[in-house]
């Protein structure tokens, strides 16, 4: 008898996951995101105690340590990664790498706390430039929901993130021509990762290696090198090794998580869920911290639904070919 219950919920499943196109890819997208909203406070911390640019040496180090072990204890190395398309290799991972400094460098430079919330606002401009760039890159047509859909998730996703603080349009205005490179910086990194999310569908094949095995560890070296030619104050202790060895295990889990969701899942849907990240990250620190989270944050959340919802529904496959992974254009632009 107990059996019968299981198989209903497991046709359920089924029948939900055929019905929002949950493929197993597209679920990885998800696990992705909860995983980086989970474990956005460590990342904090660890740059408050040795700095941002140290903080992120560590954690993409110890995430490339564990990839290169992974990718190396396999057979047929050098088979696996000349199977790699070159501008899924180069292009894809320069993109990779140039999102992770660009937003590392842009938080080391950051003045006060109210600059690395804004800095934080600007690099999730992400999801949208994802969603956008799927037009032009992957061919897929929008309808005009999509323009309030964007709106709705971006304030949504402002007043997740700023609860209350001092931080406005007013205060864009003021801190940007004090701190230029470092808001610039931001927005480069926002629409590097979207050009990522996007060129990754375009430029691997359908059974191709996944490239954050081997983007990860290349980042981890350059940020290394930055940070051993630019010293910051800060001193390693007990915590902030535990907070680099958790934060980098899950780094890995969740880029690799990512770039599989992007190359074979639903990558609208997934781009468009992308928006509950500040969301999920706030309250779960909100519930770590005991701290009752406020209205705001709800009335944030709503936003955010409504307007993933909305940009989600505006983006439709196109109505001939699908640029999707296919060998004859692994090699083209």
């Amino acid at each position: 008898m107990s059996k019968i219950p299981l198989r209903s919920l497991r046709l359920c499943g089924e029948m939900i996951m055929r019905k929002f196109r949950l493929t197993r890819e597209t679920l990885y997208g998800l696990c992705a995101i909860l995983i980086w909203s989970t474990t956005i406070a460590f990342p904090r911390s660890l740059s408050e105690q040795v700095g941002a640019l140290r903080g992120g040496a560590a954690i993409f180090s110890i995430s490339g340590f564990f990839c290169l072990t992974w990718f190396f204890r396999q057979n047929h190395i050098r088979a696996r990664l000349r199977s790699f398309p070159a501008p899924y290799l180069y292009g894809c991972g320069g993109l990779f790498i140039l999102y992770m400094l660009a937003l590392y460098i842009a938080i080391g430079l950051s003045r006060d706390r109210y600059q690395a919330l804004e800095i934080g606002l600007i690099n999730y401009l992400w999801p949208c430039c994802t969603i956008l760039f799927s037009l032009f890159l992957l061919r897929k047509k929008g309808s005009w929901l999509l323009w309030p859909g964007t709106f709705l998730a971006l304030l949504g996703v402002m007043l997740a993130m700023t609860q209350g603080t001092q931080v406005s349009v007013s205060s864009f205005t003021r801190n940007i021509p004090g701190n230029p490179l470092a808001y610039l910086l931001a927005l480069i990194a926002a629409l590097s990762w979207g050009l990522y999310s996007n060129l990754a569908r375009r430029w691997s094949t359908p059974q191709g290696e996944n490239g954050a095995l081997l983007f990860i560890p290349a980042t981890g070296i350059v940020l290394l090198l930055i940070a051993f030619w630019s010293p910051a104050p800060g001193v390693w202790t007990l915590r902030a090794a535990l907070e680099s060895l958790f934060v980098g295990l899950a780094t890995m889990i969740a880029y690799i998580l990512w770039d599989s969701a992007m190359r074979k899942g639903d990558l609208v849907f997934v781009a468009a869920c992308s928006y509950f990240t500040p969301f999920l990250s706030t309250l779960f620190s909100c519930f770590y911290l005991n701290i009752r989270p406020s209205a705001v944050l709800w009335i944030g959340c709503g936003l955010i639904i409504a307007g993933s919802l909305l940009s989600w529904l505006a983006v439709s496959e196109p109505s001939s070919q699908i640029i999707r992974n296919e060998p004859r254009e692994s090699h083209t632009g």
